[in-house]
């Protein structure tokens, strides 16, 4: 039996718990039989959220270059390639809820929704163009300021996007999506935890 300390079996193990995490929610979403009654737009809808909060859990292992495999500018290529897609889920998500039931969307996004879900998955959805904004902007802003910013709006789409999800009782499997939303949460506290001791030296 490898080692787990040897480099490959570290990588292994890495990728093996990543494919995990992200690849069981999903498949247990799409053996869902409430599926059989949902509508295929509404169905993007759903799995769009799904694979957006899956990059959520990849995002902060890109941010601390923690994935075998890749070096730090490689990673930060590919945190950036993420970040533009977890913007795309979040477009797709919330246009296809959209073409589903535009009252309800507008409802959420003015605040007005019955559904406390719905004001948590709209914190969060602003949260993430906040952020995506913030990239494009990044030369214009100082190292601290952006690093700070940017790690602010990466809790409040955490934060926003994992309480929104608990309170979907929908396609996802309980036990998956609580793991899932644990797995997001480590991770992102993992890289708070980094930055502020880097921060305090």
């Amino acid at each position: 039996m490898a080692d787990v300390r040897t480099p490959t079996a570290r990588c292994l193990a890495v990728w093996t718990c990543l494919f995990l995490g992200v690849s069981v929610p999903l498949a247990l979403a799409a053996a869902s039989p409430l599926l059989a009654w949902r509508d295929p737009v509404y169905i993007l809808a759903g799995f769009a959220g799904i694979v957006a909060m899956s990059l959520l859990l990849v995002q902060p292992l890109l941010a601390r270059a923690r994935l075998p495999g890749l070096n730090v500018r490689q990673s930060r290529i590919v945190h950036r390639a993420t970040g533009a897609a977890l913007v795309a889920g979040v477009v797709v998500h919330v246009t296809s809820l959209w073409v589903t039931s535009p009252p309800d969307v507008v409802d959420a996004l003015l605040f007005r929704s019955p559904t406390p879900f719905s004001a948590w998955g709209v914190i969060a959805m602003w949260a993430v163009f906040a952020s995506a904004v913030l990239a494009v902007f990044r030369r214009r802003l100082r190292p601290r300021v952006w690093r700070a910013a940017h790690l602010g709006m990466a809790l409040v789409i955490v934060t926003g996007t994992v309480v929104h999800a608990l309170q979907i009782e929908g396609t996802m499997e309980t036990v998956s999506k609580v793991a899932l939303c644990a797995l997001v949460i480590a991770a992102t506290i993992s890289v708070f935890v980094a930055r502020t001791r880097a921060a305090a030296r």
